[in-house]
């Protein structure tokens, strides 16, 4: 006897019917309970710690420096030309705007400090060299490319628009002072970066969130100091003044007489405009006035170690994004490999940061610009980073000699030839373009130039750059 079939005739629901729990009213964000890092006063936090903390400021010096020697490039989705083609075409556009690929990922970086970072995805034609900066290009192929990707700063933002149904995000909302001017950016003109997503916040989470309280700890303790050492450099002043100045009773004269010493006592500095004119101690007869001025010494040592303090919280800030191993050699404590993990976790750590740029870019970015040229999605190349850290050489030829020991290794492989060449930074050979290896590279504004190894084939091909206007 056959079996039934039963078909399922139930009307697929696509209705959005949960929501992500994202506190937000009117386009403003909820999510953070510190009262000092709501609303505006977030992004102005997070600018006080990354211009005033050396700390802080030694970390982002850090991230800065190992980024800028990232290569990045262009890879086609696959061997068939019209995937090279628009590979070249976007590496063209990238070298188009108006300011360098370098600057654009150094702005992207500022997602680090306030957890998101806005970017206005401004077009142009491309026409060749014209007095109009919506064609002004090298190219005049007349494509649509980039003109700039334009950060939308994070202290601009008034508010975020959301879809009322769906919550999903539909654009910014900007309000510069300078301009004194609203404009709503949508999410088709503009690509949003942030350091993590949970409840769909727009916002992400700065890397410094976890350091905020040790920060202000670290901030009042140092001042406390410098405030103690002024003390203890000029020693506490005193005064003694005749005893009806003191009576809560005391005629109106006396009062303000009284406030004009506690003025006079508190604005007293050893400076250059130090000088303090008060009543002498005994009047003309030799008796006392009740008035005399004098210091009060040190009591020396302080029982607190401020310096071992101060050292706990600056720990507590490089752990929070962990970077401690700029702290190594500064005490007695430390060695080189626990320097060398410690390096390897943060750039490790740095790395998924820089997966998230790559993946934004080529999920946001790409596509709206291939659309608009209409290419199709099956060829649209993707934006590729390189290491953060050059591989140790020595582990490298250690590790190579063991393969050709175990006989592991295939001896006449250019692809790894090739490779191994790249990694020790030694110069490639060039060869007629079509020979099936790569010519030459090149940097130019932080941005390198295209290659593509094919697994298929086992050969590594050369991209050519788009002819140029001229």
């Amino acid at each position: 006897m056959a079996k039934s079939t039963k078909t399922n005739t139930e009307p697929l629901n696509l209705h959005v019917l949960g929501t992500s729990g994202l506190k937000e009213s009117g386009g403003v964000i909820d999510e953070e309970f510190h009262p000092k890092l709501r609303g505006e006063f977030g992004p102005k936090v997070y600018r006080e710690m990354a211009d005033n903390s050396s700390t802080i400021g030694a970390i982002r010096y850090i991230i800065r420096a190992l980024v800028r020697q990232v290569e990045w490039r262009v890879e086609p989705e696959s061997p068939e030309e019209p995937a090279v083609e628009a590979a070249e075409f976007m590496e063209s556009c990238l070298l188009d705007t108006t300011h360098t690929f370098e600057d654009f990922i150094s702005e992207v970086l500022s997602f680090l400090d306030y957890g998101w970072s806005f970017f206005e995805i401004v077009y142009k034609v491309r026409r060749g060299d014209t007095n109009d900066m919506t064609t002004r290009s090298q190219f005049s192929d007349g494509k649509i490319g980039w003109r700039k990707l334009a950060l939308r700063s994070q202290d601009t933002r008034d508010r975020w628009e959301f879809e009322d149904e769906t919550r999903e995000l539909l654009g910014l909302w900007q309000n510069d002072p300078q301009a004194n001017y609203e404009v709503f950016i949508p999410m088709d003109k503009g690509v949003l970066f942030r350091t993590e997503t949970y409840k769909e916040n727009p916002e992400g989470r700065s890397i410094y969130r976890n350091a905020v309280i040790d920060y202000f700890y670290l901030k009042r303790i140092c001042e406390i100091e410098a405030i103690g050492i002024e003390r203890d450099m000029t020693g506490l002043i005193t005064m003694e003044v005749p005893l009806q100045l003191l009576a809560a009773d005391a005629p109106p004269a006396a009062k303000a007489l009284r406030g004009q010493f506690e003025r006079m006592l508190a604005q007293i500095k050893r400076d250059e405009r130090e000088y303090a004119m008060v009543p002498a101690e005994v009047d003309p007869e030799g008796k006392p006035t009740g008035y005399k001025l004098k210091l009060l010494s040190s009591g020396g040592k302080r029982q607190i170690d401020t310096n071992g303090t101060k050292l706990y919280y600056k720990t507590s800030i490089l752990q929070s994004v962990l970077a401690q191993f700029i702290q190594l050699g500064m005490t007695s404590t430390g060695s080189f490999a626990l320097s060398s993990n410690q390096t390897d976790m943060f750039a490790i750590a740095l790395g998924s940061y820089l997966d998230i740029i790559t993946s934004t870019f080529n999920r946001h970015v790409v596509p709206k610009l291939m659309k608009l040229n209409g290419v199709a999605s099956e060829y649209w190349p993707e934006l590729v980073h390189g290491d953060l850290e050059s591989p140790n050489l020595a582990e490298v030829g250690a590790y190579i000699g063991a393969l050709a020991s175990a006989g592991q290794l295939p001896p006449d492989d250019e692809t790894l030839q090739r490779k191994l060449l790249e990694i020790g930074g030694l110069p490639m050979p060039e060869v007629e373009e079509g020979g099936g290896v790569e010519m030459s590279k090149e940097t130019c504004g932080g941005f390198k130039p295209a290659y593509h190894a094919c697994a298929h084939h086992g050969q590594v091909r050369s991209l050519k750059r788009a002819n140029r206007a001229g």
